[in-house]
């Protein structure tokens, strides 16, 4: 007890948020570091190697049989929701606009890189030791750094970009590893990330924002909220987010039926889910209102929910009630479980991430268990099941209710590493030393960044109409202001 005593203490102790040193070293260290493993490992595959020409005559190929061919358009709508959906979806709040969508940069660039060295050292090293780069691995590195993106919402305002780049560095390791015994060990099916990405990300993210908790965040409280233009600007992270959800989902899903499938599934679960969203929204605020925060978050669920199921036979009613679902339990956890989190499990989530990510996490991969349990050669047909599951090899004489059980065991896997994952990086990241602000001090761009100039709207409107009296003007157009 005294150990620990002393750890909180020395933890706790006054903060200094000059990192002059500290971030330009590890983003440079960890550059070169970068540029030395890709010297070492990092190759293209026969498909974007330059003997794709002698493999092309020789296998009777053409060119648009090239992979980049069918997966490039998938690949640049995952790329537009990581940088542009992400990005902007964490500007809501009012003076961390900055923040939200640099540091969301900065993720993304470095946890790529790593996430290529990390699942290709599991998945793709070849025989001589060497890791085949090509589209798909692209797509996958995506996949791995949306995880890191996600729990980064849970922490929003509170952690400096040091911070953020340690818990890049050991979410993406954690990732590929709870990724490699999921996906190839387990052999669970999980097309749309709801457990590999949406499970761990969120419990990782609330796990270390559990470990980080502030009991004086209040006193930043004057700038944890959002005003009318940075709510504009979250919205168009929603609507990038919505748009390219069916192509997140149905990314790396095998050419043909099932890349088609996600996509429907995907498409349908998260079109219900914005009718239910605003029904439950409007029921619970006063007078029947909208709340903004649901709109932007909660409309998304269908989304994450249909991940693992994404591929499956999940039938278009049954998408829409995964999308029913989804939106009523999002929508219910913003305004229930988001303050009993605070209040009583000192979990302090900025963006909500359990309600948007976590939670549906969980019901993805839950009907995925179901829907893989439920699978039959009269749905599927024979050559269908055995594609779909991909029952073959070591897995060839595997049946439906044996993978349902599969699906489960992912489903653990992904909370374990999520959970205790984010608790030991959260002590980590508890430590004294990464230039963190003072509890007074969150949710501030002018922390991190130069130049931060906020304008006050009214004071703006005063002035004009000051110089307009001035200048002798008597007829003034109509202008609409929001505090």
């Amino acid at each position: 007890m005294g150990a620990c005593q002393s750890f909180r203490e020395m933890c706790d102790r006054e903060k200094n948020t000059n990192v002059h040193l500290s971030l330009p070293a590890v983003c440079i260290v960890w550059q070169t570091a970068m540029i030395i493993l890709f010297g070492v490992f990092m190759r293209y595959d026969h498909e974007s190697d330059a003997h794709w020409v002698e493999h092309r005559k020789h296998s009777n190929l053409t060119d648009i049989e090239n992979d980049f061919y069918f997966r490039y358009p998938s690949f640049q709508d995952v790329h537009v929701m990581i940088f542009v959906g992400f990005g902007f979806l964490m500007t809501f709040l009012k003076r961390y606009s900055f923040g939200g969508v640099g540091f969301n940069f900065l993720i993304a660039a470095f946890g790529l890189q790593w996430a290529l060295l990390m699942q290709g050292w599991f998945h793709w090293l070849d025989a001589d030791g060497k890791i085949r780069i090509g589209i798909e691995n692209l797509i996958n590195a995506d996949f791995c750094v949306a995880g890191c993106l996600i729990a980064y919402g849970a922490l929003l305002g509170k952690v400096s970009p040091v911070q953020l780049m340690v818990l890049t560095l050991f979410g993406i390791t954690l990732f590929a590893v709870e990724e490699f015994i999921i996906i190839s060990v387990i052999h669970a099916r999980d097309a749309g990330g709801s457990m590999v990405i949406h499970t761990f990300g969120g419990y990782y993210g609330l796990s270390v924002s559990w470990m980080l908790y502030r009991p004086n965040l209040h006193q930043s409280s004057r700038l944890q909220g959002s005003v009318y233009h940075s709510d504009v600007f979250a919205m168009i992270g929603t609507l990038f987010l919505w748009m390219f959800w069916p192509s997140f989902n149905s990314a790396i899903c095998d050419h043909g039926d099932g890349q088609h499938r996600a996509a429907i599934n995907t498409y349908l679960c998260l079109a219900s889910t914005v009718l239910t969203t605003v029904a439950i929204s409007s029921l619970f605020q006063k007078h029947g209102k909208l709340d903004m925060v649901h709109i932007q978050n909660s409309t998304l669920a269908g989304g994450v929910a249909a991940g693992t199921a994404a591929e499956f036979m999940l039938m278009p009613y049954g998408c829409l009630i995964v999308g029913f679902c989804c939106g009523i339990i999002s929508t219910l956890g913003y305004i229930f479980l988001t303050p009993f989190m605070e209040k009583h499990l000192k979990i302090q989530d900025t963006c909500g991430i359990h309600n948007l990510h976590a939670m549906p996490g969980v019901v993805g991969g839950i009907v995925g268990a179901i829907t893989a349990a439920s699978a039959s050669i009269e749905v599927y047909g024979h050559e269908g099941l055995v594609n779909t599951f991909d029952f073959m090899d070591k897995f060839k004489d595997m049946v439906p209710t044996t993978q349902g059980g599969h699906q489960a065991a992912g489903l653990c896997v992904a909370l374990c590493f999520g959970i205790g994952g984010g608790i030991i990086v959260g002590a980590i990241l508890r430590l004294p030393i990464w230039g963190d602000p003072a509890d007074d001090n969150c949710f501030d761009d002018e922390t991190y960044w130069e130049d931060v100039r906020i304008c006050n709207v009214k004071s703006e409107f005063s002035r004009y109409f000051s110089t307009q009296k001035v200048l002798g003007c008597t007829k003034r157009k109509k202008l609409y202001w929001y505090p």
